[in-house]
């Protein structure tokens, strides 16, 4: 099977030397975006371990949120619960930034809450009752856990797509380019070699002949005197 070069490819010398340099360079972008690949898959892995955490955290305060709702609602009424839930007030305010890691930007939350009495929330005394002001309390607790699980899986989903194009580009560079810039590299040294060769058997062929057309002159010189 013939090995893969770069098509159109002048075998000189300048052209050896500047796929050399070519060489050297794809062989230094490849250990480098392996170093990130991997640096990469341990954050992955690090942020990965978190999720687990975060998520049957979110769940288990779900959980009992909608058991604490539950109980609001047996105790005041669906309706009730309904007609209190339209008067609370809003009570978290996120900022979204960014950071990166090797170079991907991933979102960072920062969530400010601050505990609320029954007044803060907006509705009455009078109307409801303590399951519901535990309800509420549990939804805004899972609030929290929500936005950072919502943090962590973006962040998750955004290093898995740099991780598999890093990959591809790693891939491509150690099975494709290098190979087939290290294949041209032999190509053309293997033809200057080639050309010097006939160069030199050419030049050993004109010297030959000049030495021939010495003698010879040198023989009719010496017949005419």
């Amino acid at each position: 099977m013939a090995q893969d070069i770069i098509d159109g490819i002048n075998p000189t010398r300048m052209e050896l030397l500047s796929l050399k340099n070519r060489t050297k360079l794809a062989v230094k972008g490849h250990g480098l975006l392996k170093e990130k690949r991997d640096a990469l898959i341990k954050e992955f892995f690090d942020i990965l371990d978190r999720v687990k955490g975060i998520r049957e955290d979110a769940e288990r305060s779900l959980q009992e949120a909608n058991d604490a709702l539950l109980e609001a609602q047996i105790a005041m009424g669906d309706l009730a619960v309904r007609k209190a839930s339209l008067s609370v007030k809003e009570s978290i305010d996120v900022d979204i930034t960014s950071r990166s890691v090797m170079g991907v930007a991933v979102p960072v939350t920062n969530i400010k809450m601050e505990e609320r009495s029954i007044i803060d929330r907006g509705y009455g005394f009078s109307d409801t009752t303590i399951q519901l002001d535990e309800a509420a309390k549990k939804f805004e607790e899972s609030l929290k856990y929500l936005i950072e699980l919502g943090e962590v899986e973006k962040t998750i989903f955004l290093l898995a797509e740099e991780i598999e194009s890093t990959k591809r580009r790693v891939n491509a560079l150690e099975h494709i380019m290098i190979p087939r810039f290290q294949n041209t590299e032999k190509y053309i040294d293997m033809r200057l070699q080639e050309m010097e060769r006939e160069n030199f058997v050419r030049l050993k062929m004109i010297r030959s002949v000049m030495e021939k057309n010495e003698a010879a002159d040198e023989a009719a010189e010496e017949t005419i005197e």
